[in-house]
């Protein structure tokens, strides 16, 4: 029996809750099938796209009150956390199997004093005009920056998690046989201010998430699930190169190199390599979600070692 930290890209899920269960169908038989024969399964998942529609929705709203943006990340734990639940315990009755299926809303514990802070830099929300952008960080206090040439909008920091607050009552569910959706879009980031824990407007990456929860339950497997089936060094270039079998040590180099983008696929790698150099031994896959099957039995995507 193996351990399996599954995370699921928040982008790959599509663009509307209907689409987002369609393709959960698929992802949970793969899921299923690994539980079926004997795996533990450990579930995070991304809220990008999610998180920003929610928060929007408030933002734009003339009759709703402005929602804080931890609060609006929890709304996404329980959404997304609630149609995974869905699409496996419908596979699981299809295949005649009795599980308990649990999403943990999880707080992630960040430092107040990571320099991100002072740097924010993950957009979230609607497109604006810059005078518009700009009166709304004068009402509401937001940080603004353009957008790769697209317009402005609102952004936020992306600090690095350093524990899973409720990772004894993960650590409990999985013990009892459950299967865990937890640290969903990274969690609800929240700082400890006077010795008590309170939620800060902030997103934190979830391959960096997985990470983490992949090292607090140890995992033998992170499954990184994306848009494309490998990673590419060169990706898109005449001399691009698929990665497939690669070392740890080989994934270290390439990161000192610029061959993986900033906002896509370095955190995914680095994540692998973070989760690999506190759990020597282990394995890191990168895969997509319609080669989940095949890279949970290791026959696709990028396996790091």
């Amino acid at each position: 029996m193996s351990r399996y930290v599954v995370s699921l890209g928040g982008n790959a899920l599509g663009n509307n809750a209907e689409e987002q269960k369609q393709l959960l169908v698929g992802v949970a038989k793969s899921i299923v099938h690994l539980i079926k024969l004997g795996n533990e399964v450990i579930i995070v998942h991304g809220n990008g796209p999610q998180v920003g529609m929610i928060n929007l929705a408030f933002t734009e709203s003339t009759s709703a009150p402005d929602m804080p943006f931890p609060e609006c990340g929890a709304m996404s734990q329980g959404y997304i956390g609630f149609h995974i639940q869905n699409a496996i315990y419908n596979a699981l009755k299809e295949e005649g199997l009795k599980r308990n299926v649990a999403t943990v809303v999880s707080q992630v514990l960040v430092d107040k004093n990571d320099p991100m802070f002072q740097n924010p830099t993950k957009p979230v929300g609607a497109f604006y005009s810059e005078a518009d952008a700009k009166k709304l960080a004068a009402e509401k206090g937001y940080s603004i920056k353009e957008d790769a040439g697209r317009g402005w909008r609102r952004v936020v920091a992306s600090p690095l998690p350093i524990d899973v607050v409720e990772k004894e009552s993960i650590a409990r569910l999985v013990k009892a046989g459950d299967i865990v959706i937890c640290a969903g879009g990274g969690g609800i980031p929240v700082i400890e201010n006077n010795g008590k824990l309170e939620g800060v407007a902030a997103v934190i990456d979830k391959d960096y998430a997985s990470a983490k929860v992949a090292e607090l339950v140890d995992a033998d497997y992170l499954v990184i699930l994306t848009a494309v089936d490998n990673v590419y060094i060169n990706f898109n270039k005449p001399d691009q190169k698929k990665l497939e079998n690669v070392s740890k040590a080989e994934m270290e180099e390439y990161l000192k190199t610029d061959y993986f983008a900033k906002g896509s696929m370095y955190p995914k790698v680095n994540a692998c390599v973070k989760f690999l150099n506190k759990a020597p031994g282990k394995t890191a896959i990168i895969s997509s979600l319609a080669k989940a099957p095949e890279a949970f039995e290791l026959k696709s995507g990028t396996i790091i070692k």
